[in-house]
């Protein structure tokens, strides 16, 4: 049974831009709380406690103080520089509720086409599952130890853990291995008062052909 920490939360009347930074500035991150077909409750949480449960990898928590609820977080909003939260959504569930969320993509490993002067390009850097919460995971990791030049990985060929389903189209491509693509920038700077060539400009009426 995974550990579940407790959160305590207060309901919050006033929303807006400068409620909320108010709210920041006071050490308290704004929230929200939906789900079952009852009422969405806008609530803060302590910026403190709520960190340190997304280090703990705590995703389904215990609500306590004005609202007493089992829940999940569902979405984090962090700032530009991912090191603060900004908005978190809660959503109520039950112990062995199914929840459809989107974890990151992360790659693991050096692949082995690198060797051969392949480039590592990520197509796919969120995918969407399906779990039990204390069984969801915080990211999906995907090995590429294996990736040759020139080869695909494809969300058919990613091993989930146990208890969680896959919500996308097994096709997709999530990583390859390929050639690195060189663009060539031209140096040349037109003379004074002449045009540079415009590739494919449709002559102007009149204008002679070259």
């Amino acid at each position: 049974m995974v550990e579940l920490l407790t959160l305590t939360v207060e309901r919050r009347e006033s929303v807006g831009k400068r409620r909320n930074r108010r709210l920041r500035e006071g050490g308290k991150t704004p929230a929200v709380l939906y789900g079952h077909k009852k009422e969405v409750v806008n609530l803060s949480v302590a910026t403190d406690s709520l960190e340190a449960a997304l280090r703990h990898g705590s995703r389904f928590v215990i609500l306590g103080g004005d609202v007493k609820e089992r829940a999940f977080i569902k979405d984090v909003q962090w700032n530009t520089w991912g090191d603060r939260v900004l908005h978190v959504d809660f959503t109520r569930v039950s112990e062995h509720e199914h929840v459809q969320l989107s974890v990151p993509v992360v790659l693991r490993g050096e692949a082995a086409g690198l060797k051969d002067g392949g480039v590592v390009k990520q197509h796919l850097h969120k995918i969407e599952i399906e779990a039990e919460p204390t069984t969801a995971p915080e990211h999906l990791d995907v090995v590429i130890n294996d990736l040759g030049f020139n080869e695909q990985i494809r969300v058919a060929d990613i091993v989930a853990p146990e208890g969680v389903k896959i919500l996308v189209d097994p096709e997709t491509l999530v990583v390859e291995c390929s050639e690195q693509v060189v663009v060539e920038v031209s140096d040349e700077v037109p003379a004074d008062g002449e045009e540079p060539e415009v590739v494919g400009r449709k002559k102007a009426e009149g204008e002679e052909a070259e």
